[in-house]
């Protein structure tokens, strides 16, 4: 990896704690010395990055990614145009809803709206979703070209749970039952105990940039109840799409981007 990949990675694993973190925590989990680690820490800092703490002298993230996405949100609002179709995809559904977006080839948490229900499903800002074992990640690669799927597939596919699929023949038939269907379904993928579905939200060329998902407790959850979960998932994805993008709808439930050769 490049000084300047090692760098965003430990900047990218700052972002990631839920507290201030000291020197020798950010080198351990950034697999670097404790010399190199400073010198990125302090390269960083200068530019807005980080931030330390004068008093207890630990590190956080700084101002300027803040100052970024908010460039980028007046930019491309995606967020913005989104926050309200999740909105009341949590009210209709009355389960976690939560919306992903696709960056430096990986999919990640961009917004969560909470279920009212004492029993829920917690479902963090910023969280990766990995492609194989979450229904965002399904919906999101079932629509994505062979090619970039077969990249995906040919990495180790991690086990979460005993449910977890890592057989990369089954994942293919699963993104073959989504792309056909229009959403993916994943039966306790990551977690024990949740069922998701989840649909993308594409550009008028058909791509993904991201995912719409409703998580709930398997406990609770039919499988007529998931099917139109996934319906409504559809729903708000597609309207997202045609909100962003205007009057130009992504066509074909398979876009061509997916055709085997």
């Amino acid at each position: 990896m490049s000084t300047i990949g090692k760098a965003l990675a430990l900047l990218d694993t700052l972002s990631r704690l839920d507290k201030e973190a000291g020197l020798t925590d950010i080198a351990r989990l950034c697999a670097l010395d404790k010399a190199t680690a400073r010198r990125f820490l302090v390269e960083l800092e200068k530019h807005g990055f980080v931030e330390q703490d004068p008093d207890s002298r630990r590190y956080r993230i700084g101002s300027a990614p803040v100052r970024l996405a908010r460039i980028r949100e007046a930019r491309f609002p995606f967020l913005r145009i989104a926050i309200p179709f999740i909105k009341a995809l949590a009210e209709s559904s009355t389960e976690t809803v939560h919306l992903s977006e696709f960056s430096g080839g990986r999919l990640s948490t961009i917004h969560v709206e909470d279920s009212p229900r004492a029993h829920r499903i917690i479902v963090d800002v910023g969280s990766l979703l990995p492609f194989h074992a979450t229904a965002s990640g399904l919906a999101f690669l079932a629509f994505c070209p062979q090619t970039e799927i077969e990249a995906a597939l040919a990495k180790n596919l991690e086990r979460f749970t005993d449910s977890t699929v890592t057989d990369p023949q089954l994942v293919r038939a699963a993104l073959d039952e989504t792309a056909t269907r229009g959403f993916s379904i994943s039966h306790q993928g990551l977690e024990t105990g949740v069922i998701s579905t989840a649909a993308p939200v594409r550009t008028p060329s058909g791509r993904p940039i991201g995912c719409v998902a409703i998580a709930a407790p398997l406990s609770r959850t039919t499988k007529t109840a998931i099917q139109e979960f996934g319906a409504l998932a559809v729903a708000t994805a597609n309207a997202i799409s045609e909100k962003y993008y205007g009057s130009e709808r992504p066509t074909g439930t398979i876009p061509d981007i997916r055709r085997r050769d």
